[in-house]
């Protein structure tokens, strides 16, 4: 498994190298060719064809200097990671819940659209439809829509999400706002994760709810852990083992500690610095779907977009893409500030 890791991670960084290397021998071409070109001008035969040659080739260095600006950026260093993907129904009782199923139903199509697996850890299914609560672990190769990994396609993805629709239980017709909270969280590394001392974990077993047939209702195969001091707590119910189960409901449970971490170091540095993108802190409202307008925004980026079916069936790379440039263009400025 250690060796697949160290396959896996040379493998990108071989990657990236080489689209580094291809760039940067392009760059030297063209500026070659443009050296070339402006020899040409002085024979008045060739002036014309010279001036075509040298706008051309001007604009595809500004190009080519903007992408190796791009792959020249520090990475976060999880951005390769798997992913868990946390949905919570908010405000707005049983249409929230219906929204988070909404929200669940287009990641895992996004995710399907990607080549990625999809695992339900655990789910707290509401009567009328949706959830009160899922948690989903994402894995797969990077995104073809954004070139990075799960957790780095989708790590702007954290925050409030609030819907604008007629529920299916108005039956006046009118327009009625809830809301739901998502985190993206990396599965920790092995090599960087908390450690846990299991003597500050509580254990708890319970029998699994939901879909899964007889042996899934017959045993407390589902566990719950509790780190007792942050009072962080993880279950997982999908796997029919109890031993599986414990594995990830730990693995989560790492995860959320991380994120509590994170999120307090990104909290400190944005009492410096205010992110464009955001904290990622759950009580941001990041995103509004309007469902009477088929309009989608993300406030963080002031991206409006009229698309929403599409969105919701999965079609979510007009919104990543937007995001991860957004993201780019800020370490750029923060760069030439500090140069």
């Amino acid at each position: 498994m250690q060796d697949m890791d160290r396959f896996l991670a040379l493998s990108r960084e071989h990657n990236e190298v080489t689209q580094i290397a291809g760039r940067w021998q392009r760059y030297q071409q063209v500026e070659q060719d443009v050296a070339t070109a402006r020899d040409m001008l002085e024979d008045p035969e060739m002036a014309d064809l010279a001036e075509e040659e040298i706008t051309a080739g001007e604009g595809e260095l500004t190009t080519l200097e903007q992408e190796l600006q791009r792959l020249l950026l520090p990475r976060d260093p999880d951005e390769a990671r798997p992913a868990f993907v946390e949905i919570r129904a908010g405000t707005g009782g049983d249409e929230s819940a219906l929204f988070a199923g909404d929200l669940a139903r287009m990641y895992m199509r996004y995710a399907e659209s990607q080549g990625w697996r999809v695992e339900t850890l655990s789910e707290s299914p509401a009567e009328l439809g949706g959830y009160r609560e899922i948690v989903l672990r994402m894995e797969g190769p990077d995104s073809t829509d954004t070139g990075t990994g799960v957790y780095g396609t989708l790590m702007f993805e954290s925050g409030g999400h609030r819907v604008q629709r007629v529920p299916v239980t108005e039956s006046q017709g009118r327009v009625h706002t809830s809301a739901c909270t998502i985190a993206v969280m990396p599965e920790p590394d092995p090599a960087r994760a908390v450690t846990l001392n299991m003597a500050d974990i509580r254990v708890d077993t319970f029998r699994a709810s939901g879909a899964g047939g007889q042996h899934i209702n017959k045993t407390d195969s589902a566990v719950r852990v509790v780190h007792l001091p942050t009072g962080i707590v993880a279950e997982c119910q999908d796997g029919r083992s109890q031993h599986s189960n414990k594995a990830k409901a730990l693995q989560v449970l790492q995860a959320r500690i991380q994120e509590k971490e994170r999120s307090e170091r990104a909290a400190r540095e944005a009492a410096l610095r205010k992110g464009l993108i955001g904290s990622g802190d759950r009580s941001d409202r990041i995103r509004t779907y309007n469902f009477p307008q088929g309009r989608l925004t993300d406030h963080r980026i002031n991206l409006t977009i009229y698309k929403l079916s599409q969105v919701m069936e999965g079609d979510l790379h007009e919104v990543l893409q937007a995001l991860r440039h957004a993201h780019e263009a800020e370490q750029l400025a923060e760069l030439e500030v500090n140069q």
